[in-house]
């Protein structure tokens, strides 16, 4: 016989994913579902729908992913929230079935190891889509530019596959903590903002005057400097543009001051 199943549909965020888990709870228990097998989180609606096959839609609601935060962080522990984090900002479209699932796994037997037990298929899957997220965003701490903007503002552009910005964003306000700065994830349409000696913000859709992104001609001269120090250090004899490559990818190097083309 056929098991029914449901699918939940959520919003592409970690409070819209967070929100799934929490209804895939609460609809558990008030129908009697015998297992979580039977039901799935999705972030679109498929193409194709399925046989015996339920779904529904699931408004963000960010009390009730405050509760799911709270449990994951009381009873898994501060690492695997982080983990679960990244797994959910991950470009991965399975991303929320799998961390829902490595949830119910995690709590159900109190493991606060649970990342390390990759021959589950779920939790190797969130391992996965954790590890992408992180390795991008190790690469954005060490090849974002900042320019100094006439205002006086510091200003980055990435254009990432991972919705890394939340996890950027806290990186540079602990390293530059005296500076008004902003980066635009280009990708994503969203802004990191951070206010000197203020607590940081996200903002998507964000309308800017272009003319507000003008450098300022100090900026403009120290670039100049560091793009034609760049390639006086280079050995043009020993260049190994492969090797190059694997450490600095090119999909990077577009908003990269070394890479972008000198005026002489």
């Amino acid at each position: 016989m056929h098991m029914y199943e449901y699918v939940l549909l959520c919003e592409d965020s970690m409070e819209g994913i967070l929100s799934g888990v929490y209804e895939a709870y609460r609809f558990k228990k008030e129908t009697g579902i015998e297992s979580h097998d039977q039901i799935h989180l999705a972030l679109q609606v498929p193409d194709t729908y399925r046989f015996f096959t339920e779904y529904r839609t699931v408004d963000t609601d960010y009390e009730n992913a405050d509760k799911v935060i709270a449990t994951i962080r009381g009873r898994l522990g501060e690492e695997v929230y982080y983990r679960l984090c990244l797994a959910m900002v991950s470009c991965f479209p399975e991303k929320a079935d799998a961390v829902y699932h490595t949830i119910v796994l995690a709590l159900r037997e109190n493991d606060r190891m649970i990342m390390d037990r990759l021959g589950e298929e779920w939790v190797q899957r969130t391992f996965r889509y954790a590890r992408a997220s992180s390795n991008e965003l190790g690469h954005m701490i060490e090849f974002t530019r900042f320019a100094e903007l006439e205002g006086g503002v510091l200003y980055a552009k990435i254009n990432v596959r991972h919705h890394i910005l939340p996890f950027l964003m806290p990186h540079f306000a602990d390293r530059l903590p005296s500076e008004n700065f902003m980066i635009y994830d280009e990708g994503t349409d969203v802004y990191g903002l951070h206010p000197m000696r203020q607590q940081w913000y996200l903002v998507q859709g964000m309308e800017i005057d272009q003319d507000m992104l003008k450098q300022t001609a100090a900026e403009e001269d120290y670039q100049e400097l560091f793009k034609r120090f760049c390639k006086t250090i280079a050995i043009e004899s020993r260049t190994n543009k492969r090797l190059q490559t694997g450490f600095l990818p090119l999909r990077f190097r577009p908003n990269m001051t070394e890479f972008q083309t000198s005026q002489d």
